[in-house]
Parts: structure tokens; C-alpha cells; sequence
């Protein structure tokens, strides 16, 4: 969303998701390609981020992450004309059964976050 520019302040896109490009790619390859939900990319950030960022700060940024994803997601999607119940198709994103309406407050998964925060004294 653009803002009005004010004293010489230079508007970035970084500066406005909380997070880098490097870090956006990291998150979107780990949920994408490697399946992870909030839980096992926390797991797989803190072995890789947690020496640099500390455990809490890596939770904080997946819950982000996770959060606005969820809020997101649904602007990804295209209605198709017609309902379709077959699982695969050539069409490109017909048959992309992937939820689109996420919870987010993403209950059970961040209380199991906080639970490993806790077990790792973070």
C-alpha cells in the first residue's frame, strides 16, 4: 500500500512485510515446496536462523508470516465457472485443492510453538 511521502522517507516493501525478500523466499519454499505448516518451519528456521535470531524472535517471525498468509491466501485464488471434482487436471490452477480460507489465529499450532519456546527456555 503506498504511503504519502513525508520528509525524504523512502517507502520500501521490506520495510512494510517486517521481513527481507531472502527471508519472504525462505518461508515460501519451506511451505511450498517442503510442506511445512507453522510448527514444522519454526523447527526447520531455528535449526538455520536460531544461532543468528534467537528462538523467540524466529517464533515471532513465523507466527507473522503465518498470520498474514492466512489473511492473504484467499487474494491467490480464482474462481473457476464451474465446480470441479476431479483431483487432477492439465489446466494450470482449476485443480489446485489447497484451502483457501485459513483460520487466522492458527490456535493449536502457535500454543505448540510456545510450548517448544518454553522447552528450550526462550
Amino acid at each position: 500500500e503506498l504511503e504519502p511521502a513525508c520528509g525524504g522517507h523512502a517507502q520500501t516493501d521490506e520495510d512494510d512485510m517486517g521481513m527481507s525478500y531472502e527471508e519472504l523466499g525462505e518461508f515460501g519454499r519451506l511451505r511450498k515446496t517442503g510442506r511445512c505448516g507453522p510448527l514444522s518451519m519454526f523447527h526447520a528456521l531455528l535449526s538455520r536462523w536460531g544461532d543468528d535470531l534467537g528462538a523467540v524472535q524466529v517464533a515471532e517471525k513465523v507466527k507473522f508470516f503465518f498470520r498474514m498468509y492466512a489473511v492473504n491466501r484467499h487474494k491467490a485464488t480464482t474462481l473457476t465457472p464451474a465446480y470441479h471434482a476431479e483431483s487432477y487436471s492439465p489446466d494450470d490452477n482449476r485443480f489446485d485443492l489447497r484451502p483457501f480460507l485459513y483460520n487466522t489465529k492458527w490456535s493449536w499450532q502457535f500454543a505448540s510453538i510456545d510450548e517448544e519456546l518454553r522447552a528450550v527456555g526462550g
